[in-house]
């Protein structure tokens, strides 16, 4: 796991409106996640009345739930959250991959960031790291959605 994750960028992000997308699949880390992003928009201003939150089934859903909250609820930016663990198959990788590849999808076809807040782990301790540990992912997740929709707003005017 890396810890040399970029460092946050002031942004006064108090008039953005950001989605986020959370699975209900391994319920306990993306729970920690979706608290951990919600703590970080709000520590750079968003305002809880302008973040929408809805939940999928799992991370395969992620991309059509980004691509409906684009659509209905023009957000700066869309934050997808999951949790895919290893299991004694590669469907994981399956399941990672189509998801990765979708939220890409919707946010070159929609001009609307997507972030890929979905962690993929080898095993549920590396899982747990990553959720809960020292690492803050959720707060990465919510910082690169606020830099994100900062720089869709510079380059739009």
């Amino acid at each position: 796991m890396s810890g040399d994750s970029p460092s946050p960028e002031a942004v006064d992000a108090s008039g953005f409106k950001i989605a986020i997308a959370a699975a209900r699949f391994n319920e306990r880390l993306v729970g920690a996640l979706l608290a951990r992003v919600r703590k970080g928009l709000a520590a750079a201003g968003v305002r809880e009345r302008n973040i929408t939150v809805v939940r999928v089934p799992g991370s395969g859903e992620l991309p059509v739930a980004a691509r409906l909250l684009v659509d209905g609820r023009k957000p700066d930016a869309v934050v997808a959250l999951g949790v895919i663990i290893r299991g004694g198959t590669i469907h994981y990788e399956l399941i990672a991959s189509a998801a990765a590849s979708g939220l890409q999808k919707v946010a070159l076809s929609s001009r609307v960031p997507v972030i890929n807040g979905i962690v993929v782990a080898e095993s549920e301790g590396q899982a747990r790291a990553r959720c809960l540990g020292r690492f803050d992912r959720g707060a990465e997740f919510a910082s690169a959605a606020v830099s994100m929709a900062a720089l869709r707003r510079e380059l739009a005017r």
